[in-house]
């Protein structure tokens, strides 16, 4: 049986979690859940788990990674042994280090770390419980830390993924869809401003298909942004 004969979307466009094409996985966030860090956010996505904490600004040790115009950014991913239905061997393996790094990239763009010159701000990104989509879920948990860890920011990074399933196009790919569907679009957004910081691209999408997973993920990252402002000023989402 190949991929495409695994049934993902009825034909009255209800995928088998019972969402629409359109529909996000129900979402919650709690702040403050990692007491000796400076800021944390705990983000439930479907059933993806993760905790997000930062410390920091601190000086830069060793010495030699110090900036003198600017903080380092370090950000460390990692999923846990028993996030997933096959235990993971503990430690950082290639992928961690590549989710790692695009992370970085993307947090860098927000965050103000020319405020903070000769110093290090540690953002550690640990995965609980992983169904599909970890990296945006991480990337959305640790730009929600940093922001309750008062570190100043020109915006919120809000990521998510979309893709293709049974040739049609839908947002928020979960664990069946993702091992199973034609392509994965995640994207990184900056919702104030609609620009882009994080994109990466797996499968075949036709120019048309690219641009209807593009609307779904700038229309679901706005929706999501509602959700992290509120937790910032509530302390969690929902209410």
């Amino acid at each position: 049986m190949g991929y495409g004969d695994v049934e993902m979307i009825d034909a009255n466009g209800i995928r088998k979690d019972g969402r629409k094409a359109g529909d996000v996985r129900p979402i919650s966030i709690e702040l403050g859940v990692v007491p000796v860090a400076d800021g944390s956010c705990r983000m439930r996505w479907g059933t993806n788990e993760v905790i997000a904490a930062i410390y920091g600004p601190m000086e830069a040790h060793p010495r030699k990674i110090q900036r003198q115009d600017r903080a380092v950014l370090d950000v460390r991913y990692n999923m846990a042994p028993f996030s997933t239905s096959d235990r993971i061997r503990p430690g950082f393996n290639r992928r961690s280090r590549e989710i790692s790094k695009v992370t970085a990239e993307a947090l860098e763009s927000v965050v103000m770390l020319e405020l903070y010159p000769r110093s290090k701000i540690r953002v550690e990104i640990e995965i609980i419980c992983a169904e599909a989509g970890t990296r945006c879920v991480g990337l959305t948990a640790a730009s929600v830390a940093l922001a309750h860890a008062g570190i100043p920011m020109t915006d919120l990074v809000v990521s998510v993924a979309s893709g293709k399933i049974n040739d049609v196009v839908v947002c928020d790919l979960n664990k069946a869809e993702d091992n199973y569907g034609e392509a994965d679009l995640p994207m990184g957004v900056l919702p104030n401003t609609g620009e882009l910081v994080f994109l990466q691209m797996d499968g075949d999408l036709s120019p048309e298909e690219f641009q209807e997973a593009w609307d779904y993920n700038m229309n679901a990252a706005m929706v999501i942004h509602e959700y992290c402002v509120e937790a910032l000023k509530t302390g969690r989402y929902p209410q």
